[in-house]
């Protein structure tokens, strides 16, 4: 059951696991895999290049007669055994696209976030009176201090879309100088950041959001 703490970091009520998330994560590990793959394939630009023998500029005198020198037979200076030869095999740009439908990314997500749910690594924080302005108030919520935030658990602080004008830019704000937090909204939490941080803090209103979210696709998926 995570914690729920407030903006000073005192600890107010445990709440209970969302549904959604109560052992989704069974079963799954093979479409985190599939998830994150494809997250960090589709980030790749592909733009790695080479030249190969034809490619490569020169070369089109045959370097010595081919026989009675002693030497073995060669045709071109730009061979790939010569150096400033082509490369043999060398990447050419190509796309590192990597499709994954909907139904089994959300699923994947669903599992990974149900994961860090069963390894107590969720704390909820409520917004309720909150009044956190400067670096070093989120530092002591999160870490206790801010020496020991400089050495920390990697921590990923998420608010819910709708917070954005009211907590969301202050958290983003307040957290872009900690190097090992960082702060994303529900609408652009990806499976890679769930299963990167050691901890995450989700706002009541984000955690709200995503059991409302994913109980609409688990009564879906079982209808």
């Amino acid at each position: 059951m995570p914690a729920v703490i407030d903006s000073q970091g005192q600890n107010v009520r445990d709440e209970a696991v969302p549904e959604a998330f109560a052992g989704a994560g069974g079963g799954k590990a093979n479409a985190m895999f599939r998830a994150v793959f494809r997250e960090l394939s589709n980030r790749r630009a592909g733009t790695a290049s080479t030249l190969r023998r034809d490619e490569v500029r020169g070369g089109g005198r045959k370097p010595w007669k081919q026989k009675g020198t002693g030497r073995a037979r060669q045709g071109s200076i730009r061979s790939p055994q010569w150096r400033h030869g082509g490369v043999v095999f060398g990447p050419k740009p190509r796309t590192y696209i990597v499709s994954l439908n909907k139904k089994e990314r959300k699923a994947a997500l669903r599992a990974a976030l149900s994961d860090r749910f069963a390894s107590d690594c969720v704390t909820v924080l409520t917004t309720d009176g909150f009044d956190l302005t400067k670096t070093r108030d989120l530092a002591g919520l999160l870490f206790g201090s801010a020496k020991v935030a400089k050495r920390g658990a990697r921590t990923l602080v998420v608010y819910a879309e709708s917070e954005h004008e009211a907590v969301g830019k202050t958290l983003v704000r307040i957290g872009a100088n900690l190097q090992r937090v960082a702060v994303t909204h529900t609408g652009a939490l990806d499976i890679k950041d769930v299963l990167g941080y050691a901890r995450i803090v989700l706002t009541t209103a984000a955690l709200g959001h995503l059991a409302n979210a994913f109980a609409v696709s688990r009564e879906k998926a079982h209808a």
